[in-house]
């Protein structure tokens, strides 16, 4: 690898995510990328590809340790690997909850303070991808989107500490992109006895699933370019707003509380569920 050639680390890249199709496409762009994942057997077509692939399990201090100690130097820190939980707020598992942002939040500055001393040397970049989840409500993904929104907020305080050593911190606020994050279900347990939405069961379960969104959203390696190309800039902007749906979501943030309410709704099948709910 050239010293000259610029270095890229992204979490989260298992084949078929948007890590994956970062990695690629800053692959494309010339830089050496470190893709990671928890699980490497997972990374096979990034491999495949000339990429570099590590392990990294961002819930680990060990793992995260034993990564950091492989790489000498590092110009981009991407904070991808999240995951996601749907449940009404009436019926969430705080445990449960709790994983999540140890997932989306506490991984994310575990990761970067790790990797911090080489960003710091090279007056880097740090990603922090919160997603457009992070500035809108939708039924039923209250505690992911908390999760962004938590993490955004950190991501924005990062931005103004870190200026004055001369390292960027980008918040990525991505709209719907097509990717496995639809499907990963494992583990579903649908609406408990007793819940409120019994009424409507099957289609809150869908919308706790995130169904209606599988096939919303433009193609990953799309989205993917789009963000590199914007990462790649002399001076990134603060925010990336990239993915369908990305540009509303951005209006939003202009307009009175609660206009993009009945977008949020319709986008869930929430409109559906209120629909039943007050049949009954």
């Amino acid at each position: 690898m050239s010293d000259a050639k610029r270095t890229v680390l992204i979490t989260g890249c298992s084949d078929g995510g948007l890590g994956a199709a970062l990695a690629i496409a800053f692959h494309e762009a010339g830089l050496h990328v470190y893709a990671t994942a928890r699980n490497p057997s997972k990374m096979e077509q990034l491999a495949s590809l000339g990429i570099e692939t590590l392990t990294l399990d961002v819930l680990l201090d060990s793992s995260i340790a034993a990564c950091v100690s492989k790489v000498s130097h590092l110009d981009i820190l991407v904070n991808n690997a999240g995951g996601t939980y749907g449940t009404p707020v009436s019926d969430l598992s705080i445990p449960e909850a709790k994983k999540l942002f140890d997932l989306n939040v506490w991984a994310y500055i575990a990761v970067t303070q790790a990797f911090f001393p080489l960003l710091l040397e090279s007056e880097g970049i740090i990603v922090n991808h919160t997603s457009a989840a992070s500035v809108i409500a939708v039924p039923f993904q209250s505690v992911y989107h908390a999760s962004k929104a938590a993490m955004s907020m950190f991501s924005d305080t990062q931005r103004l500490e870190l200026e004055p050593f001369g390292v960027r911190v980008v918040d990525l606020k991505s709209g719907y992109v097509k990717s496995n994050l639809n499907f990963h279900n494992e583990g579903f347990q649908g609406l408990p006895k007793g819940s409120i939405y019994e009424p409507a069961k099957e289609t809150v379960e869908s919308s706790m699933r995130g169904d209606g969104l599988v096939d919303l959203g433009i193609p990953a390696q799309e989205w993917a370019k789009q963000v590199v190309q914007d990462l790649l800039k002399r001076k990134p902007p603060a925010n990336i707003w990239r993915g369908a749906s990305a540009f509303l979501v951005w209006v939003g943030t202009f307009l009175p509380y609660g206009m993009l309410d009945s977008t949020a709704k319709k986008s869930s099948g929430f409109d559906i569920v209120e629909q039943k709910v007050r049949k009954q």
